[in-house]
């Protein structure tokens, strides 16, 4: 039915201390706000005074004006809040006027306030005892996050969603004191899957005797990954990009394929890694397994300080080390021998701030050293007339050595697998699945809610009868101490800055379920190879430094292990408004939910001018005249032309050779700034403690 003229929307009435609120609403607007006086006669209750509001004052109106409203009101809706005697007031009212009413569930936050707001089971939301609208819890969330502390963007609009789902104002507010509710603090979970791979069976891989044995003792057919890369001619020398999600075998893709060309006198196999803890787990581990077969040896960064320090054996089969370690033995002129592999783990680390145009450099100067080393200029220039010909430069002038790339995280696999002329292997199963958790804490709440989710995770056992063991992520090494101290299960802290044997030991006391925890620094992520069940993120940040989307799922990754758990579980610990430097544009919950939801950055290196005059300054240092051809191969661009000229005007080269200045810059990893500053102060006579402190102030202020 159409609507009459003069009829207006819905007139609602709600309880009001003595006296009844008034509202009349037309599409969805408030055209009154009043309150209606009653008075009892002899027929019963009558409009005594009508008093509109008008800002913050009241306009007396005369009574007889509610009941032309309520015979024009095309609805009359009485409040369930209103009480039982004032319901039958007002209906007792309206049946002297032929006028009928229907109760309604409405907000009595709004019904306080003169607004009509009508709710239903699947909109009302608990708040002390009773139920309000979702307009009025947002604004009590919003009361309390104010209190604790602002909140912003996609952390505020997650709780919102979860006051609409759970319809409960109370728990959600708890979040925000850390609390562990688990169909709240669940953001998601990342199902398990598997790709259907026909696995290869490991008594028809016709490897050498040595580690085709030793494999055939361990398995009968390879995990999915492995059999794919064998597929595609790994065993047979194929340079191969293998991407693939934490603990899916990616190792032993690198390791058989090594150590088949090591035994069978095709040269010897590198394995590099980012970190120095990394270098050592993987030392030990080829030392326990392979060690019967080949001789194995370790270089680390640390190594261009001590030198060998007796460790390092040139001559050894296998060289386990980080990117810096043999990045320093290239620079300085040591002989590596002839090297027939190459597997470079954790290779995302290109699309990294510092360590990527190193890693690019590393890849180059190897390259090099593999296939060009020892030749003549004849020969060079013959090569690279050759890759002209063929309408390329000389990528593939790297000898008859194999290069093998792992990693988990790779935004844009395929690009990079064709700047790394690689063939890239593909695989996106998860063994078990994850889910993800996300809870608010400061940081006090932190280290109470860390406790909680430990003992939990301890006192549960898998299916297959391990007990949920977890790591901790924190921003750093102090942090790792103070968290570890608070625990009430048995814990430790794992960093870079304790020493090989107590590293050693914390790892032997996780894999023996010793350890309900290890809390180790996120910086150290890509090192950290313990069958946890549940990771925990006490920081979003790596030193300060927000992580990134990689560097997020790399860590989340090491969550559950199928040989010993069932499901893995990742909690994400929420400081709101929270950033660990003056230099941190994003806030912690901000950063929350972009690594949630981020999408896999590409890996791409990128060149300052600092970064450009150490790879090229490196490059001519071991190369001469050919480190164009270093630089033009490289991942990232490198502006050759302007990083020449600025070694020349360092004085860092004369001509296309180094200078001692140069050399002693590029085999200490130095910048120019470093060098420029080192130097200032060598010249001034300043106290060597002077100077590195000068240095850390520097860097403290970038």
């Amino acid at each position: 039915m159409s609507q009459q003229v003069g009829q207006v929307g819905t007139l609602f009435l709600h309880e009001y201390g003595d006296d009844v609120r008034v509202v009349v609403t037309q599409d969805g607007q408030r055209m009154l706000n009043a309150v209606l006086e009653l008075k009892e006669t002899d027929a019963g209750p009558r409009p005594a005074r009508l008093r509109v509001k008008q800002g913050s004052s009241e306009e007396p109106r005369s009574p007889d004006q509610f009941v032309e409203l309520a015979r024009r009101a095309k609805r009359i809706r009485i409040s369930q809040q209103t009480s039982p005697a004032v319901r039958e007031r007002l209906r007792t009212l309206l049946d002297a006027y032929q006028l009928s009413a229907k109760v309604v569930r409405t907000c009595r936050y709004c019904a306080g306030e003169g607004r009509y707001s009508p709710i239903t089971s699947e909109t009302a939301i608990e708040a002390d005892g009773e139920h309000i609208c979702p307009d009025c819890a947002r604004a009590e969330l919003d009361r309390e996050l104010a209190y604790r502390g602002e909140i912003t963007g996609d952390a505020r609009e997650r709780l919102y969603d979860l006051l609409l789902d759970v319809q409960d104002l109370e728990r959600v507010s708890n979040l925000l004191k850390g609390d562990l509710d688990p169909d709240l603090t669940k953001y998601d979970e990342i199902s398990a899957t598997v790709d259907e791979v026909d696995p290869v069976r490991v008594d028809s891989l016709d490897l050498h005797p040595g580690i085709q044995q030793h494999l055939e003792s361990r398995f009968e057919t390879l995990l999915p990954v492995q059999s794919l890369a064998v597929e595609h001619g790994v065993t047979e020398g194929q340079d191969q990009l293998v991407v693939s999600a934490t603990a899916t075998g990616k190792t032993l893709v690198g390791e058989m394929a090594g150590l088949d060309r090591v035994l069978n006198g095709e040269g010897k196999m590198l394995f590099l890694v980012p970190l120095v803890a990394l270098a050592n787990q993987k030392h030990e581990s080829f030392q326990e397994r392979y060690g019967d077969m080949v001789n194995v040896s370790l270089r680390v960064g640390a190594s261009r300080i001590n030198d060998e320090g007796g460790r390092f054996d040139p001559g050894a089969d296998v060289i386990v080390g980080t990117y810096e370690g043999i990045d320093h033995a290239l620079r300085t002129g040591k002989d590596l021998g002839d090297i027939g592999t190459v597997v470079i783990d954790e290779v995302h680390t290109l699309g990294e701030g510092e360590r990527g145009h190193r890693l690019d450099g590393l890849i180059s100067r190897l390259k090099y050293y593999c296939g060009e080393r020892g030749t003549t200029e004849a020969s060079r220039s013959e090569r690279t007339g050759d890759a002209r010909e063929h309408g390329g430069d000389d990528h593939g002038s790297d000898g008859d050595t194999q290069w093998i790339y792992l990693s988990a995280t790779v935004g844009n696999p395929g690009q990079l697998a064709e700047k790394l002329r690689a063939q890239l292997i593909e695989f996106e199963e998860r063994p078990i699945p994850i889910e993800r958790h996300v809870t608010f804490a400061d940081g006090r709440e932190k280290v109470r809610t860390e406790n909680k989710l430990v003992r939990r995770a301890f006192d549960t056992k898998s299916s297959k009868g391990y007990r949920g063991q977890t790591i901790i992520f924190t921003n750093s090494r102090r942090r790792c101490h103070e968290i570890s101290r608070k625990l009430e299960y048995d814990s430790a802290p794992y960093h870079a800055g304790l020493d090989h044997k107590r590293r050693k030991r914390v790892e032997g006391q996780f894999a023996d379920q010793d350890l309900a925890a290890v809390v180790t620094t996120a910086a150290l992520a890509a090192g950290v190879d313990f069958p946890a069940s549940q990771v925990i993120f006490d920081s979003l940040a790596m030193g300060i430094e927000w992580l990134t989307v990689q560097e997020f799922s790399q860590m989340l990754g090491r969550a559950g292990r199928p040989d010993y758990h069932d499901k893995g579980r990742v909690y994400l610990l929420v400081e709101p408004d929270c950033s660990y430097h003056n230099s941190m544009e994003m806030t912690e919950d901000e950063v929350a939910f972009k690594l949630l939801k981020g999408d896999m950055e590409p890996v791409i290196t990128r060149y300052d001018e600092a970064a450009a005059v150490e790879e090229t300054l490196a490059n001519i240092t071991v190369a001469g005249d050919g480190a164009k051809r270093l630089n033009d191969r490289m991942i990232g661009e490198v502006p050759t032309k302007h990083a020449v000229g600025k070694l020349l005007e360092y004085e860092f080269i004369d001509g296309l050779q180094p200078t001692p200045l140069g050399r002693a810059v590029t085999s200490h990893f130095l910048s120019p700034d470093d060098a420029f500053l080192l130097l200032d102060g060598v010249r001034k006579g300043l106290d060597p403690y002077d100077i590195v402190a000068t240095m850390e102030l520097r860097d403290d202020e970038r």
